[in-house]
């Protein structure tokens, strides 16, 4: 298929099929910079969302914000760049902050931005064998984060490079044990092919709905790909629960919940500032947030709140903990700018974890 990949280019050895899988069809390069929220008006779509947009946009945003950026002193720069993706992040988050081996699916561009996001994986210790390279363009996606910690991303896909459906084989997925997906309708078509594939090697599968506009948008597909009874485990974040029982009498958290686990063995809902709500069997939990009182930028925190629950599962712990462990985790990574934690809030988490007696990764730091 015109593709290779990537470890081989840079004989990366990895003997074990990692633990943990991330489909992210298209490597992603994140642009992430405090703005002004008076900058959101001008650009397609609304605040707090994310809808894709063409690269004609994406520059377009990109040249703009200069002028509407917010200086910070807790930051050298309030623009950064790096590898990104919702299940680019729960894996490196899986790998650098918890020790559990992680590797991406996927596909990047040749050039600056596709060495960018193999490096930045690469380093915190994610294995890229699966990863294809190609020829063209690796997809970009600017995070727009005000002054109070919420974010407006849009993401550039469509001219991007992405891993097809029909390159996908069990090869990939042999001797792993679970497969993280984030819904996305440009993607429907290899998401289907993975969790076929990954279901014949026995894997779990792991489902973030992605954005409220693409449940509302595409709210019908969606509905499937849960009824097959192939989704494991679904992650939403309460915009996205609202969207997904709109029409509903009762469209709170706490149905939202209900309703998915209907379908799938463990079901999620975060809350923000709130914390979580699970269910898994006839068990419910409402766990509280972490680090909340120190929003500098929400992106990410869904996906690291992922990488700590999934940690937990993955350890074999009660449900309560599961979500204990994401909230840590989410709270670790709205400490700071973009989806990637620093060693510095990495410890942070640890002391959150040890105060809280939760099962400490054998990790060194």
């Amino acid at each position: 298929m015109g593709a290779e990949a990537l470890a081989e280019e840079h004989d990366v050895a990895q003997p074990h099929p990692p633990i943990v899988l991330g489909l992210q069809p298209s490597a992603l390069v994140d642009h992430v910079a405090r703005v002004d929220s008076s900058f959101l008006i001008h650009i397609p779509g609304e605040p707090g969302g994310s809808i894709p947009v063409a690269v004609e946009e994406v520059e377009y945003i990109l040249r703009k914000m200069n002028t509407h950026v917010l200086t910070s002193p807790d930051h050298a720069s309030p623009i950064k760049t790096m590898a990104g993706g919702s299940v680019a992040n729960t894996i490196r988050g899986l790998s650098s902050g918890f020790g559990i081996s992680g590797g991406i699916i996927g596909a990047c561009g040749e050039g600056e931005k596709g060495e960018l996001f193999f490096h930045n994986m690469n380093l915190n210790g994610v294995d890229l064998s699966r990863l294809r390279k190609k020829k063209g363009h690796t997809a970009q996606c600017v995070c727009l984060v005000d002054a109070l910690g919420n974010r407006t991303m849009r993401p550039c896909l469509s001219s991007a490079v992405k891993v097809q459906a029909e390159e996908l084989t069990r090869e990939d997925f042999k001797g792993s044990k679970l497969l993280v997906l984030r819904y996305a309708i440009l993607n429907l078509e290899v998401i289907q092919a993975a969790i076929l594939l990954a279901k014949q090697e026995g894997l779990l599968v792991s489902l973030d709905l992605a954005s409220f506009e693409m449940v509302r948008n595409f709210k019908q597909p969606l509905l499937k790909l849960l009824e097959s009874g192939n989704i494991d485990l679904c992650f939403a974040n309460e915009d996205e629960a609202t969207e997904l029982l709109r029409g509903e009498p009762n469209a709170d958290s706490v149905a939202a919940v209900e309703f998915l686990a209907k379908y799938c063995k463990w079901a999620v809902v975060t809350l923000s500032a709130n914390g979580c709500i699970a269910k898994h069997g006839k068990e419910i939990v409402h766990v509280p947030a972490v680090g909340e009182d120190k929003v500098t930028d929400a992106t990410g925190a869904g996906d690291l709140f992922a990488s700590g629950f999934l940690y937990g599962l993955i350890k074999g712990v009660s449900l309560e903990e599961c979500c204990k462990l994401g909230t840590c985790s989410g709270g670790s990574v709205i400490r700071s700018l973009g989806g990637e934690v620093t060693r510095e809030n990495w410890q942070w988490m640890y002391k959150q974890m040890q105060i809280k007696g939760l099962l400490m990764p054998d990790i060194s730091k």
